[in-house]
Parts: C-alpha cells; sequence; structure tokens
C-alpha cells in the first residue's frame, strides 16, 4: 500500500515550520541585542524582557499542541481542557522557579561565604 503526499499537509508542515521559527528568531535576536526599554523596566519583580520570553515560550508551546496534537479541529472545551492544565503548569513551574532562584541568589549574596558561579 503506497501514501499518498496531500499538498495541503506539506504546505501546513511548512507553515507551522514558519510561524515556530519566527517566534524562535525573534526570542534569539531579543536575547542578543537585550533593549534597555525592555531590559531595565520591571513589572512585578521581572524585567519585561523576562515576561516577552515567557509569554513567547508559552505561545510556542500552545502553537505545538494545537499543530501536532490537532487541537485546531477539536470543541473549545476540549481544547481548554488540555490547554488551560498545562499553561498553568508552565506558568507555575516558571514562578516556582524565579521565586526560589531569586532566594538562593539572595542568600549566597548576602553570606560571608562567597561562592563562584
Amino acid at each position: 500500500m503506497g501514501h499518498s503526499h496531500d499538498g495541503s499537509n506539506i504546505k501546513r508542515i511548512w507553515l507551522v515550520f514558519g510561524i515556530l521559527s519566527v517566534i524562535t528568531i525573534v526570542e534569539v535576536i531579543f536575547g542578543i541585542i537585550k533593549p534597555d526599554s525592555l531590559y531595565m523596566t520591571d513589572l512585578l519583580g521581572m524585567n519585561l524582557l523576562n515576561w516577552l520570553f515567557i509569554i513567547l515560550t508559552v505561545v510556542k508551546a500552545y502553537y505545538i499542541m494545537w499543530a501536532f496534537m490537532h487541537l485546531e479541529g477539536e470543541k473549545g472545551s476540549l481544547r481548554w481542557s488540555i490547554v488551560a492544565p498545562l499553561v498553568f503548569l508552565i506558568l507555575y513551574l516558571v514562578f516556582i522557579l524565579l521565586v526560589e532562584g531569586n532566594y538562593v541568589f539572595e542568600v549566597f549574596h548576602n553570606s560571608p561565604y562567597k561562592w563562584h558561579f
């Protein structure tokens, strides 16, 4: 039994590749340039550049689920029952990592013992 290659599937794969590539390229450019307007502006204890990275990462994760788990054809309630817990867990993990990382930094920064990272 031969496999037929549907042109729309190939076009869709390239579209997904293009969208994910553009988001990744934007992240890399902002990581290299680090604009002062984003890097030096704080929002909720973190600079706007970090918030931008977190938001773009969540957008990429959602789009990967949308495209590769074929969620675009499902009802909204099923889609949200899959996506919402994952987005919540990703944001919670980022929050915990940032809070704990900041605590560890402050402990070592204010400690009489000097640690070289």
